[in-house]
């Protein structure tokens, strides 16, 4: 077969060890690989990058994707699903793999609906794809994330202050409710559920009135307040209609609500550092098992289905299932673990 290969939607840090394990798993039985630069961009204008053994050799360690990445909707270019499909055949593929988040998988599942031989592995630092219980990234974000929560502890200590640390995540909260977890943050706020600033400043006050003059709160950037919505209208938005929420500034908000409530108060966004660096083992294992199982399964004639991770088992899953059902969402009982530690 000759296979094409591309990632879309942001960056993280494991899709070189995806990349890698697909190239070198499909020439191990026989394939070709030609890689599709740029995302949904690279189909759409055939932009192309052939990969062999040699080209992705010593890119396991190495983050971000060396096919680069977009966040490109087919569905909003003229005739663009018919561009694709007519530059996969011009270059005589078989099939394609897909590496991404739920826009990009959603891509991948009308690529099938149309005819064409379809895989998708999931990665996204949100953790939000339907059917696998982690993504590739996933876990390097939320290291960092923790580490930097870390940090923030002493310099919130030495000032007695509030530090609002803003984490990525849209609609799920799993970045955020993990590495506020492992960083030990005092309060968390997720978008799974209706957030209170009464509740927020009733803690610190608690906190303060028993002798812990600082705290650490850790927010997602997709947590609607209303006391904050009524105020701020974004109306900027990506290709697949996403508000950029980076403009929304959450965490300033909630910490200059915290200064009218009297308390020295700060915010930290962590932005896209979150996606930058290397990959933690984690992630360049799962990309491993991710792209070996991709080619895998072209080789067993499946099409339109995602690999994922269930438990500690690789697992198939519709790409329809993935595209309807997601995204998925911290449950419930994670979120009163964190109540446990207020």
């Amino acid at each position: 077969m000759r296979i094409g290969l591309l990632t879309g939607g942001g960056d993280c840090p494991g899709l070189n060890a995806a990349i890698r394990a697909v190239v070198r798993r499909a020439y191990e039985l026989g394939h070709q690989v030609l890689g599709f630069l740029e995302g949904w961009r690279g189909p759409i204008e055939n932009l192309t990058k052939p990969l062999t053994p040699d080209s992705v050799s010593g890119i396991l360690h190495v983050g971000g994707t060396i096919l680069g990445s977009s966040r490109t909707n087919p569905a909003k270019i003229p005739n663009g699903y018919e561009k694709i499909l007519e530059n996969l055949r011009k270059n005589e593929l078989d099939a394609l793999i897909v590496i991404g988040g739920e826009d990009t998988l959603s891509v991948a599942a009308e690529l099938h609906n149309r005819g064409f031989k379809t895989i998708g592995i999931p990665k996204t630092i949100d953790n939000d794809v339907y059917g696998t219980d982690y993504c590739i990234g996933f876990f390097s974000a939320v290291t960092y994330v923790a580490d930097a929560i870390d940090r923030l502890h002493t310099t919130a200590w030495s000032h007695r202050r509030v530090i609002v640390v803003e984490v990525m995540g849209r609609e799920a909260g799993w970045l955020t409710l993990y590495g506020g977890l492992a960083g030990g943050a005092d309060w968390i706020m997720i978008p799974e559920v209706q957030p209170s600033l009464d509740e927020l400043v009733a803690h610190v006050k608690r906190r303060y009135d028993s002798g812990k003059r600082f705290s650490i709160v850790a927010v997602a950037e997709g947590v609607k307040i209303p006391e904050i919505e009524n105020k701020v209208k974004v109306e900027e938005r990506d290709a697949f209609g996403h508000v950029r929420l980076e403009k929304k500034g959450i965490a300033m908000r909630i910490a200059d609500y915290l200064k009218e409530q009297g308390f020295e108060a700060r915010h930290v966004v962590l932005g896209h550092v979150q996606r930058g660096g290397s990959p933690v083992v984690f992630d360049r294992l799962l990309g491993t098992r991710f792209g070996v199982a991709a080619v895998d399964a072209l080789q067993g004639g499946k099409s339109g289905i995602m690999v994922g991770l269930q438990g500690i088992s690789i697992v198939e899953v519709p790409l329809t299932e993935v595209r309807e059902k997601s995204p998925r969402l911290v449950p419930q009982e994670l979120w009163e673990l964190t109540r446990v530690f207020y």
